[in-house]
């Protein structure tokens, strides 16, 4: 058997599968989010590290499997955060994530030593605050002790994997998410790291994604609960692993998109996409020599999970609202969201962006507010769509996966926003850890190569846009792009004066 962890953004969803990858059980073990002023987002990686031990307990019990029936595990975990260890690989500090959004000053700073359009050519990304390489400075810049102590840096699965063998090392789907990754050359980029004034022995060496990095230490079995020399697999970032999960392992397979607390639109390529407006980003894939161009934005389903704890929260509250959601209007009575919670990548690459709910009336009540969160983010995922759609790369059909693609409301709404179809996948909400299952098979050689994701999640259903309103709802897209514009300013004004 395999067991396969994705350290996500709200907890480690673990799965395990039989030597095909056929999914066999899942168990998801939580963990807190500290959310702080100033775009400040933070998790204990100590607490990752408990909840992968409670979730392989808790697989091999819901399972009925013994430990010594499982022959490899493999990782998946959240991109381009920072995780400060000093030289016995103990945490300096709580692991600043993806979200935060606190390094704007050093962003600045480095775009104006290496130029945007230079980075991006050279990265596949822009420099913004959501990577690692920015938020290393900030913590140099504003924690000097902590620096002082620090003698490595690493994103969430690379610390586990640590953990679990006692070897730290990185794949370049994982490094191609720091900003600091030169994917022409395929190492740590010399130019982003002289202009941040960081050498590269802070960072981890860049291994293959299907690498076997060792045996779990008997330290690392004890917790877990599995056997001591345990093969485990490095696996990769969770962006490259969703596609994985979803089948999407060339540019002939369907693009795809992620409802998960970040969101995107994603496809396969065999080469960078170097969009001309920069909205989108490049990384590197877990299947060689191919890469995931993708247009992330920050808040998808963390906007409808924020929404959902302000009514109150609780799974029959989530079911309710959703339903009451398929019997209101929000764009059609003029009401929209800006999902931009957390500051916002794609398209708008703004930090300071807020979340915004425009065209508020009196008679709106929880019902509206929870159906415009699922158009704006449906709205702003369609904006993205236009950094492929301009390339060339056609999207006339598109797969789900994560949390949100269980909603068939939700569902709805994006094939009408879309207007295209739209399809459930029968793993959506484990996709993440069915890619890790995958790369670990393909690592020990229980499976010859990568294609055997295309067997372990077929289509579930597909959801149909209504062409009567396709008219209507360009329309109410170019009102949303419209709300953005005239906002932009005060968005950067309130920040400036708070």
């Amino acid at each position: 058997m395999i067991v396969a962890h994705d350290l996500g953004t709200t907890g480690d969803k673990a799965s395990l599968h039989d030597d095909t990858g056929r999914t066999l059980a899942t168990f998801t073990a939580g963990y807190p989010t500290h959310y702080g002023a100033d775009g400040v987002v933070e998790q204990d990686p100590q607490q990752w590290w408990a909840a992968v031990g409670v979730a392989t307990r808790g697989l091999l019990e819901k399972a009925g499997a013994r430990a010594d029936q499982v022959s490899v595990v493999g990782l998946s975990g959240q991109m381009m955060g920072a995780v400060f260890l000093d030289e016995q690989h103990q945490p300096t500090r709580p692991a600043i994530i993806w979200a935060d959004q606190r390094s704007q000053a050093q962003t600045t700073w480095l775009i104006d030593a290496v130029g945007q359009e230079a980075a991006y050519q050279e990265l596949g990304h822009r420099i913004h605050p959501t990577y690692t390489l920015a938020k290393i400075m900030w913590v140099r810049e504003h924690e000097p002790e902590v620096w002082a102590a620090t003698r490595h840096v690493c994103v969430a699965k690379d610390f586990v994997a640590h953990r679990m063998t006692g070897t730290l090392a990185t794949d370049p789907s994982d490094a191609s998410g720091t900003d600091a990754y030169d994917q022409g050359a395929a190492r740590w980029s010399e130019r982003l790291l002289a202009a941040a004034g960081i050498t590269d022995d802070l960072l981890p060496p860049i291994l293959p994604s299907t690498t076997v990095l060792g045996g779990l230490t008997p330290q690392a079995a004890a917790a877990s609960g599995l056997l001591a020399d345990t093969p485990v697999v490095l696996g990769g970032g969770d962006g490259p692993m969703a596609a994985v999960g979803a089948g999407v392992l060339t540019p002939e397979d369907a693009a795809y998109a992620c409802l998960g607390s970040s969101s995107w639109i994603s496809c396969a390529s065999r080469a960078p996409l170097h969009d001309p407006q920069m909205r989108s980003m490049t990384f590197n894939h877990v299947v060689p020599d191919h890469f995931v161009p993708t247009a992330t934005m920050q808040a998808g389903g963390a906007s409808l999970s924020w929404v959902m704890e302000l009514f109150g929260g609780g799974e029959h509250a989530y079911e309710r609202l959703l339903g009451e959601a398929a019997t209101v209007a929000a764009a059609d009575e003029g009401l929209f969201f800006l999902p931009y919670l957390l500051g916002e990548r794609s398209p708008n690459w703004n930090a300071n962006a807020a979340g915004t709910f425009a065209g508020l009336q009196r008679h709106h009540g929880p019902a509206h507010l929870v159906r415009a969160v699922l158009e704006g983010v449906a709205f702003n995922l369609r904006t993205c769509m236009g950094a492929f759609t301009d390339s060339g790369i056609a999207l006339d059909r598109i797969d789900v996966i994560g949390g949100g693609a269980q909603s068939p409301v939700w569902m709805q709404v994006l094939a009408d926003t879309w207007q295209v179809p739209v399809r459930q996948r029968t793993i959506v909400a484990d996709a993440n850890s069915l890619g890790a299952a995958v790369t670990a098979a393909v690592g020990v050689g229980l499976v010859d190569d990568f294609g055997v994701a295309r067997t372990l999640s077929a289509l579930a259903a597909e959801f149909v846009p209504d062409s009567s309103r396709a008219d209507r709802v360009r329309e109410q897209h170019q009102i949303f792009l419209h709300a953005y514009d005239q906002l932009e300013p005060w968005f950067d004004t309130r920040v400036a004066r708070s």
